[in-house]
């Protein structure tokens, strides 16, 4: 058995290596990708435009004005003449956001009365929206505190600060928070690609036939296309890995040994889904298809872009289904903070069952093979 085995993982691996064009994209397409989604999928929002409407025209106004064009976050503020003016620019995305100043702002601040300032924001982009909101907001609440501290005397006024710190990532980096999870989707992606093919590959080069007729068994087969796989993707991730520390410079605080074993075990749920797809399609195609068919859901219900805990309870339920979920907390875990053992565990083996589970489910499509 050990011999077979041997033969056929040896078979499968020389068939990925040797082919220039699966090198590539597995070995190197990986790490460039990790440096491309780095930059890109960013959530921080910065060289904004912004529209501005001033109808006071009074020094207060002004003051608030220039704090809108003294701030980093804002790249251009254009100045507006009328309410149409507002719609029709947000209307073009020419800006983001509009400050609406009323006409009496000036003469409400002097008589110590309460002025109002109209936030006008793009809805299309809804999380952006949020986070200009989150920002005019501040500017507004910074001057107010400027505007009360002039009116008294500083001896008189309450002294409050406010100290802020963030645990393990200090400088609120993007890169830092956003590569964990992108490390665990291109795994999962490497993983899914080289598994997906195998079957489809065999059955379009008329080789699968004979395989299933050869003296190896359903589960040797499954083994020996499981393992390759799970080389190739372990290759690529040790690259990735690498490459987020030498040139993103993202810490990794964890132990290295749990990252690993808890990644054969979230590799082999990848695998078992991808031989399944594979077992069920004709051609390379198909198989593609069917691989992009569950990918793009399975990272959007990973808590990659959202957090899970703000689906609703019966989507939060399905997302314990989908490995990806669980292996993003444990490389975010593992880069940022020395998560411990039992966090660790819990969501191991919800990725160990998934593992039986479609491994079962690819050893059963064999075996039907036969029949």
């Amino acid at each position: 058995m050990w011999n077979r085995l041997y033969a056929l993982i040896l078979k499968e691996l020389l068939a990925n290596i040797r082919d220039r064009q699966t090198r590539l994209l597995l070995l190197v397409a990986p790490p460039l990708l990790m440096l491309v989604y780095a930059f890109a999928l960013t959530q921080e929002v910065k060289n904004v435009s912004i529209g501005v409407l001033n109808q006071d025209r009074g020094v207060y106004s002004r003051q608030l004005v220039s704090r809108f064009e003294g701030s980093p976050t804002f790249r251009e503020v254009r100045y507006l003449r009328s309410p149409s003016d507002i719609r029709e620019a947000i209307d073009n995305q020419t800006i983001l956001m509009a400050v609406h100043i009323q006409g009496d702002f000036s003469r409400r601040i002097a008589a110590d009365k309460t002025a109002l300032v109209q936030i006008v924001l793009d809805g299309r982009r809804s999380n952006v929206a949020q986070i200009l909101q989150g920002y005019a907001g501040q500017i507004i609440a910074d001057y107010n505190a400027e505007l009360l501290q002039a009116a008294r005397p500083a001896s008189s006024a309450p002294q409050t600060a406010v100290l802020s710190r963030t645990f393990f990532n200090p400088n609120l980096d993007t890169i830092w928070s956003g590569v964990p999870g992108l490390f665990a989707g291109l795994v999962a992606m490497v993983g899914f690609m080289v598994s997906a093919l195998s079957v489809a590959r065999e059955r379009e080069m008329g080789t699968f036939e004979q395989l299933l007729v050869s003296p190896l068994r359903p589960f040797e087969i499954l083994i020996g296309k499981t393992v390759p796989a799970m080389l190739i993707a372990l290759v690529s991730a040790t690259a990735m890995l690498i490459f987020s520390q030498l040139v993103l410079n993202v810490p990794f605080e964890g132990s290295v040994f749990l990252l690993y074993a808890a990644m054969v075990v979230y590799l082999a749920a990848i695998i078992g889904i991808g031989l399944f797809i594979s077992s069920l399609a004709s051609t390379q195609q198909q198989a593609i298809i069917g691989l992009f068919m569950y990918m793009v859901p399975a990272i959007l219900l990973s808590g990659y872009a959202t957090p899970v805990e703000n689906m609703p309870d019966w989507l939060q339920s399905l997302t314990q289904s989908n490995p990806i979920t669980h292996f993003i907390v444990i490389c975010r875990g593992a880069f940022l903070k020395q998560a411990p053992v039992d966090v660790l565990v819990d969501h191991i083996w919800p990725m160990a069952l998934i593992a039986a589970v479609t491994l079962s489910a690819g050893g059963w499509l064999f075996r039907r093979q036969l029949q």
